[in-house]
């Protein structure tokens, strides 16, 4: 035998008297339904313009999300390699800051929408982002480096010894397969972060700030929710026995 005191846990209930509920938007008396938009009540007519004014997902959206976030990697890229390159050292606390950038960029493209597959790609851009920083250092060094031996060549002293009637043979320059190159590069760039583990403290510090980095994108990218919406409720107390 069922009371109707008894608590309904499988429904939403909220207490309040008929008539002194007012919706928390346009602040008109509740009379007999109310909505819960963001855990605020709501009326029926402010709930709908609520439920049209939350922007809905498309693949267009999630495209313009993609594309800002690519340029925030990129200049997340830039920011880590030239910090890097201009001091010497490997500042892994760069990685907040683009997990940052691409989470904020992605979510200015999709107009503040976000979800699951937002979230998987800002995930991917921030973790693509800052370990290709590595090849504009790879780079960088390897520059240095050919100056370096440049200029070592050049200080060393002539030899007189030599027949200087035989002329300098020019020498053959390997032949260098570009995608071949470039294939290596990125995947050295991609493992850049597990790499560095030769050095177990530093590098496990840099993965663990990376994946700190990764989660500031991952929460941005969630976006927003249009399960805010609740109801309907009904305001009237329940009956007396």
């Amino acid at each position: 035998m069922s009371d109707a005191n008894t608590p309904q846990f499988n429904t939403a209930e909220y207490a309040g008297q008929p008539g002194s509920d007012r919706c928390q938007f346009c602040q008109q008396p509740i009379t007999s339904r109310y909505y819960r938009v963001n855990n605020r009540m709501a009326c029926p007519a402010c709930t709908e313009k609520a439920a049209h004014a939350v922007p809905q997902d498309s693949h267009a959206a999630f495209m313009r999300a993609l594309l800002f976030g690519t340029g925030a990697a990129i200049a997340g890229l830039a920011l880590y390699a030239t910090v890097e390159i201009a001091t010497g050292w490997i500042i892994g606390y760069v990685s907040l800051a683009v997990g940052w950038m691409v989470g904020k960029a992605m979510m200015a493209g999709s107009k503040g929408l976000g979800g699951r597959r937002y979230q998987i790609a800002a995930v991917l851009l921030t973790y693509a982002a800052v370990s290709m920083a590595a090849i504009p250092v790879i780079i960088s060094h390897a520059v240095e480096q050919r100056k370096a031996s440049r200029q070592a060549q050049t200080e060393q002293p002539s030899s007189s010894d030599g027949d200087s009637s035989q002329p300098d043979q020019p020498r053959a320059k390997p032949r260098v397969n570009l995608l071949a190159a470039l294939a290596q590069l990125a995947f050295i760039g991609l493992a850049s972060p597990f790499l560095e583990l030769q050095d177990p403290l530093h590098g496990l510090l840099g993965l663990f700030i990376l994946s700190i980095g990764i989660r500031i994108a991952w929460q941005i990218t969630a976006g927003t929710r249009a399960s805010g919406i609740l109801g309907p409720f009904s305001s009237s107390p329940p009956a007396s026995t």
